[in-house]
């Protein structure tokens, strides 16, 4: 009895920290899929609001390492509305991580940079790194987007191994899906952004009226 313990004990030792290490790596798997959806579906959910009625740009700034948005406020005992959402790296004592923040959006909030976020979550650790790069209409792709007229149409979500720099497979594209100001929906004056320049949505409507009154 003692041998068959002895030998069970020494096969134990010998698997078990093999088992570990696979665990860990499906945990830190399922970790960062989790963490990619997340990313995603907040860049998609990014809504066209402006500061105030005196500016049209979105509140959109984006750089490689983080971005800024207004999207529908989320979560456990939310009230409806929206909220501001800071995605970001940050490092602190265990080193880099992506940290997901929020502060509720209120009109007239002035500079992105002065408003106060909490709520942080820490949504990835190395061995990963994050970066991020947006493109518009045109498909170019940039490694930031800052008081632009527009939001982007793509955001690309990279992953690499903050080791060896290797990107993974897992990474992905996010489609934002707002393309105009709120205002456009409920009937006023907007501008559809088509290239650098901008077209009275309302003027061409006008337009094409009068042109087929004339043909008639």
């Amino acid at each position: 009895m003692g041998m068959i313990l002895a030998a069970l004990a020494t096969v134990t030792a010998q698997w078990l920290p093999g088992w570990n290490r696979g665990f860990a790596r499906v945990q830190q798997t399922e970790l960062l899929t989790a963490a990619i959806e997340r990313l995603a579906a907040d860049f998609t959910a990014a809504e066209f609001i402006s500061a105030n009625r005196d500016t049209d740009h979105p509140l959109f700034e984006g750089t490689e390492l983080s971005a800024t948005f207004v999207r529908s406020a989320i979560g456990p005992n939310t009230r409806s509305g929206l909220d501001f959402v800071r995605i970001s790296e940050i490092t602190d004592r265990r080193g880099p991580a992506m940290v997901r923040a929020r502060a509720s959006f209120a009109p007239g909030a002035g500079s992105i940079d002065q408003i106060a976020f909490d709520d942080p979550v820490v949504l990835l650790r190395a061995p990963y790194r994050l970066s991020f790069s947006y493109a518009g209409k045109d498909g170019v792709w940039k490694d930031s987007w800052h008081d632009s007229s527009a939001l982007p149409s793509t955001v690309r979500l990279i992953v690499r191994d903050a080791v060896s720099g290797r990107t993974l497979p897992v990474s992905t594209m996010a489609m934002v899906h707002a393309d105009l100001s709120a205002d456009c929906a409920s009937g006023d004056d907007c501008d559809e952004l088509i290239g650098n320049g901008k077209t009275d949505v309302r003027s061409e409507s006008d337009e094409g009226n009068r042109s087929t009154s004339r043909n008639e």
